[in-house]
């Protein structure tokens, strides 16, 4: 390997590991508590050497982070969806959306809480988020319009909030899954 692939895999291998570094600090204490001092001090770099990975700084590794969490949930939502269709691929596609939400709560606020100058429903949209949008797109079959997956993907979303805020019982989630697929489906 010449000097520049090396020099290459050393700067991705720094920024992944600022960006792991984030999430993992967001993930135990909140965006909040991400600080470029604290990743600084976390990883063993000086804050000038995250500025140059990231001259954006916080917003700028926020933006990355959500893309990253993107990524996960379209593969966890591919995945759940595979090899069915209908209701029960709706059913599948939400409960694997909800879960992320649940399990991966500061990640899931970068995603969609913060400012993160993400170019949600433009034709230019991130490919994270393309990715994204198509993979529930697809749970919904022939009904998938760009329209209708959109109002899916509130239901998702709105649902995902409201358990996570504790306004919804966690034990009825099932129902409300099922009656989200019933309506999507039909």
């Amino acid at each position: 390997m010449n000097d520049r692939n090396v020099r290459a895999q050393r700067v991705a291998e720094r920024r992944q590991q600022i960006l792991d570094a984030a999430r993992a600090a967001a993930e135990s204490g909140g965006w909040a508590a991400v600080t470029l001092r604290h990743l600084a001090d976390t990883i063993g770099y000086t804050q000038p050497v995250i500025y140059s990975h990231f001259p954006d700084g916080k917003t700028e590794i926020m933006r990355h982070v959500a893309l990253g969490g993107f990524a996960e949930l379209t593969k966890a939502t591919r995945a759940a969806a595979a090899d069915t269709t209908g209701a029960p691929a709706i059913s599948a596609v939400a409960e694997a959306y909800l879960g992320f939400a649940v399990a991966h709560p500061a990640l899931h606020d970068a995603m969609f809480q913060l400012a993160i100058d993400a170019r949600f429903a433009h034709d230019d949209a991130e490919a994270e988020l393309q990715a994204g949008f198509a993979a529930l797109s697809a749970a919904l079959g022939e009904a998938g319009t760009p329209t209708t997956t959109e109002v899916f993907w509130s239901a998702l979303h709105g649902m995902s909030l409201l358990e996570r805020s504790g306004r919804m019982l966690p034990q009825d989630r099932s129902s409300r899954v099922a009656e989200l697929a019933a309506r999507f489906a039909g």
